[in-house]
């Protein structure tokens, strides 16, 4: 390892006082001769601390899909390179750095660029077929087997040997009735019978047991990708489980994850543990992720922030994307780490390329974010979830016909998302009821869906070109952004930038973000028109307000390298965090969302709790928010996974963290917690500071009304009751909600000052100072007499008109006194 990192990096190999062929400073290429041992252990060292800074790029993704993402490029930077001699190259909407970059680039950011992409092109999570090609042809010497027992135990295995007919290059059990492993030690075993045992008896035991661990494991594994039932997933993971007892990595990754989580199997945190421990020492990236999360966040282990580095360190090492997002992090925030601008750009960078990478042209799954505080504050809003009597009215006027509901219903489960999962083939289905009823939009998405292709719809792009050109002869912009895609890429007809961009530009100004963004990329690259950055970045922007990913990516790239606009290392980093948060494993949010609703906040908390490391603002609010609820089962009761007295403490940090990511809910629930007192000591100047910053920066009327309450009371501030006034009308301005409560306190607050007045004013001193003789004049008593006289009159003459009753004529043949009584209901009549 660490004479790789030196050949990665001529900085570290320079600085190590290596003598290589007799040569001090000496490129390091492989290593020949002696190096002293105190110099050896220097370059270790300094090996080490490369590590820090510098990670591999090729990283398996941590998400709860069933298979990592792979790399899609295939191109090499040197073909790059040879293609674009400078800039950068947009591929399907995507900026890919070349070898070559801006002169203005920082140096650091330059030599980390060059890493990231190359890797990734050149080291894929898992064996490409290429690289297997080059492996087989590369001649590798096999160690020589010896045959154990047989009729030749002790000779040198033959390989390839001839057994009925047929040759075997390796050892093989064909013939064997107990499955060991056997090899011939001449060619011709029929001839010779010459033969022994590839391994000892107890080598086969342990071989038998994997492949049968293995065999549960594709079992368990292929009834949880075919079934979207609950009871057939927890069937699936009893074959996981068993798998795992047997020691097979990848099960127990799944079964510990299933354990943390609570998902498919009873929630066991201890377990959990154990099983990540195994998985550690096994040097499993997942498992040193994992393990990190639980010293992180202290649940069954004390809270350790310096275990929890080093285990994300060396699962990051691992190639584990969630390792290098909660580094980035980390390097962001300043959390347990030194803050590290460069740093954080480096990790959030890397787990950008394989989120881009991973985007198809239908686009990826919608993750619905939502905010607990933001839902219990007002219950009657669905959070945008889509409640179940309305998709099923949707789905009426579908199969009645609606072609605006079955173009909508496409979408919702083309993409998934608002309580609706992903279903390509419902989303076919409509789309097609729609595109026969002459729906524009309709006939773009089929384009779409046969222009990607999927288990459901097969790949044509003859089909798809069929309905691009349909739908954009309508002047429908979406149609008009994939017939410029085929135009652009040659799909099922020539390459014609010209017409590419004229498309786009149809698209662009109808503002179709697919559009803006491909014109962005024309004209970054300068395909089919001049190259303008400042276009490009234009077009970026456009398609970054409409939400799209691959935007923000382009955006991050320009920003992180200063292509056609400042660089800037805070901007590159916000946005590369945004791309990062919009992985495969945000569909966690709506999974701990889900656990909350059906009363498993424990399971929640967990979820939120990871994600909250991965810096998403809205699980650290959720997570703070459930902690500070005191829902049951999490605080109390035998399954309690965190202690009583540490939840507001654990509430505090995850609001803390929250608010310095611009929540303002959570910035005022910090100075709610510092003047209560929660988690922390009562500190009322620390709570103004809060409740200020969220007056100043996002105009809260609950921190202006407490910001007044607390001028008025003096907490944490001089009293002061004019500026008290001040905060209660511009919380009353802020908000129609806070008028009624401004309203009570402006009341009490001129109480107060009333009474403040008198208690310093002496009364009758100002009584005795007052001449009612020159004031009202002379007679001023006769005056006063006469007003109380003719009040008191008028109030007599009132009261005695209220008296008189005027009698009303009795019925004839009826008493006057029985006219005022009320008809009896009639006795029903007995047969």
């Amino acid at each position: 390892v660490a004479r790789a990192l030196i050949r990665s990096s001529g900085s570290v190999g320079r600085g190590c006082c290596l003598q290589v062929d007799g040569r001090r400073g000496a490129t390091p290429g492989i290593m020949r001769g002696r190096v002293r041992p105190l110099l050896d252990y220097a370059c270790w060292c300094l090996a080490v601390t490369a590590l820090l800074y510098w990670f591999p790029a090729a990283a398996d993704e941590d998400s709860d899909k069933e298979e990592p993402l792979e790399s899609k490029s295939s191109v090499s930077s040197e073909e790059q390179l040879l293609e674009h001699p400078t800039g950068t190259q947009v591929v399907a909407g995507q900026i890919l750095l070349d070898g070559k970059e801006s002169e203005e680039t920082h140096e650091e950011v330059t030599f980390e660029s060059e890493r990231l992409f190359t890797l990734e092109q050149s080291v894929p999570l898992e064996t490409s077929d290429s690289q297997t090609e080059d492996l087989e042809d590369k001649e590798i010497q096999k160690p020589a087997l010896t045959a154990i027992g047989g009729t030749a135990d002790g000779e040198p295995c033959h390989f390839p040997f001839l057994f009925l007919e047929k040759e075997y290059p390796d050892c093989t059990a064909d013939g064997r009735e107990d499955g060991r492993l056997w090899c011939a030690t001449t060619y011709d075993y029929k001839q010779d019978e010459k033969w022994g045992f590839c391994e000892t008896e107890e080598q086969a035991e342990k071989r038998r047991e994997m492949q049968e661990a293995e065999a549960k494991y594709q079992l368990g594994m292929k009834m949880l990708n075919e079934s979207s039932k609950k009871a057939q997933k927890k069937e699936a993971y009893q074959y996981l489980l068993k798998a795992a007892d047997m020691n097979h990595i990848k099960a127990m990754e799944k079964v510990a994850y299933a354990m943390l989580f609570g998902e498919h199997l009873p929630q066991d945190i201890q377990a959990a543990k154990e099983l990540l421990k195994k998985l550690t020492e096994e040097g499993s990236p997942k498992g040193q992720m994992a393990l990190g999360f639980l010293y992180s966040s202290g649940l069954g282990v004390n809270s350790s922030q310096a275990k929890a580095l080093v285990y994300y360190t060396f699962g990051a090492l691992g190639g584990n994307l969630l390792a290098h997002m909660i580094l980035g992090y980390r390097y962001w925030a300043g959390i347990g780490v030194l803050q590290s601008c460069e740093s954080a750009l480096t990790h959030y960078r890397l787990v950008a390329n394989h989120v881009a990478s991973d985007i198809s042209l239908t686009g990826g799954t919608v993750v619905q974010r939502i905010r607990l505080p933001d839902e219990a504050e007002n219950p009657g809003v669905a959070g945008g979830m889509l409640e179940e009597d309305l998709i099923q009215y949707y789905q009426f006027l579908a199969e009645k016909g609606d072609v605006q509901a079955q173009v909508g219903l496409g979408q919702l489960h083309l993409h998934g998302g608002r309580g609706v999962e992903q279903n390509h083939q419902r989303a076919f289905e409509y789309f097609n009821q729609a595109a026969d009823a002459g729906n524009s939009h309709a006939m773009a998405f089929l384009g779409k869906m046969y222009s990607e292709g999927s288990d459901v719809v097969p790949q044509s792009n003859e089909t798809a070109l069929k309905y691009f050109k349909k739908s954009a002869d309508m002047g429908n912009p979406v149609g008009q952004s994939g017939l410029g895609m085929a135009y652009l890429y040659g799909r099922g007809v020539p390459v014609n930038h010209d017409l590419a961009l004229k498309h786009f530009q149809k698209a662009a100004e109808q503002g179709w973000v697919d559009g803006q963004l491909q014109l962005g990329s024309m004209y970054y690259n300068g395909i089919g028109v001049k190259r303008d950055y400042k276009q490009a970045l234009k077009y970026f922007n456009l398609a970054s307000q409409g939400g799209h990913i691959l935007a923000f990516y382009n955006l991050a790239q320009m920003h992180a390298t200063g292509t056609g606009v400042g660089r800037s290392c805070h901007n590159a980093v916000e946005l590369f965090k945004n791309v990062c948060e919009r992985g495969r494993w945000s569909e966690r949010l709506m999974s701990a969302y889900s656990n909350y609703k059906n009363g498993n906040p424990n399971s929640a908390v967990v979820q939120y709790l990871l994600l909250a490391e991965q810096g998403y603002e809205v699980a650290q609010s959720n997570a703070a928010f459930i902690l500070d609820q005191n829902c049951s089962g999490i605080l109390t009761g035998e399954a309690s996974i965190i202690g009583e007295n540490e939840t507001y403490p654990r509430a505090l940090l995850h609001w803390n963290r929250a608010a310095s990511q611009g929540y303002m809910v959570a910035r005022i629930k910090l100075g709610d917690y510092h003047y209560y007192g929660f988690g922390t000591d009562v500190d009322y100047e620390t709570a103004f500071i809060h409740y200020r910053i969220a007056s100043e920066q996002q105009h809260s009327a609950q921190a202006m009304f407490n910001l007044g309450y607390m001028h008025e009371k003096g907490l944490g501030i001089k009293q002061d009751i004019h500026l008290a006034k001040r905060y209660y009308d511009m919380a009353a301005e802020a908000s129609p909600d806070a008028q009624v409560p401004v309203f009570l306190a402006l009341c009490k607050l001129g109480i107060t000052y009333s009474l403040q007045y008198l208690h310093n004013t002496n009364v009758r001193e100002v009584f005795s100072k007052v001449d009612m003789d020159q004031l009202l004049g002379p007679e001023w008593d006769l005056y006063l007499m006469t007003i109380i006289a003719l009040l008191l009159g008028t109030v007599i003459a009132y009261r005695q008109r209220q008296h008189q009753v005027v009698p009303r004529p009795a019925a004839q043949g009826q008493h006057p006194a029985q006219a005022h009584r009320e008809p009896q209901p009639e006795q029903p009549q007995q047969q």
